[in-house]
């Protein structure tokens, strides 16, 4: 009898442990899932595409769409933009400079209050003829000075992007070309 209550009490142990094993690793592993990084500060970026979807991602990578309807599919319908403004940057901006002229200024501010769109992305491009640094800081800067102006204007402008010399419109072996290169897009969301 001594050796079969012996034997249950061991039983028994060997069950605790195990047990209290399985609940030591799960504890361990929620706590390696939840993560904090320390004097990092994330903030939710939301941003519009050219068609008009407004997307918002979060810090773990998540992404998702701003819009309740979709198709049956599962894709969202969003507000359709469309280019509705290139305005080429000799007309607004001196030689590597990103501060706008009054004409233009004046012009600008006249487009965004005729205009009438829901919002606008405005896109900086460039031509090829400095490094790509340059000019990916060159167009974001003058795509800037744009928005600003339209800010100015009370028009709603939900994105800036700097293309540099990316997206060409023309090659950049001809005056014209580089000339082409070198504008301003409006891309207006109705």
């Amino acid at each position: 009898m001594v050796n079969r209550v012996k034997n249950i009490a061991q039983s028994a142990i060997a069950t605790a442990a195990v047990a209290v094993a399985a609940l030591a690793f799960q504890t361990t592993d929620a706590a390696a899932q939840q993560r904090t990084v320390v004097g990092e500060r994330y903030v939710p970026t939301i941003w519009v595409d050219p068609d008009g979807c407004e997307h918002w991602v979060m810090d773990d990578g998540a992404e998702g769409f701003m819009t309740p309807h979709v198709t049956r599919q599962g894709i969202p319908v969003c507000n359709r933009g469309n280019t509705c403004g290139v305005i080429n940057s000799d007309q607004l901006f001196a030689t590597n400079r990103y501060h706008v002229s009054n004409a233009g200024r004046a012009r600008l501010a006249e487009f965004f209050r005729e205009t009438g769109a829901a919002g606008y992305v405005i896109t900086g491009h460039t031509d090829s003829r400095a490094s790509d640094a340059y000019n990916m800081r060159l167009s974001l800067n003058r795509a800037n000075a744009v928005a600003a102006v339209g800010r100015s204007a009370g028009a709603n402008i939900v994105d800036v992007r700097g293309y540099g010399e990316r997206q060409p419109r023309a090659s950049n072996k001809t005056q014209a070309g580089l000339a082409q290169n070198r504008r301003v897009e409006i891309i207006c969301i109705r």
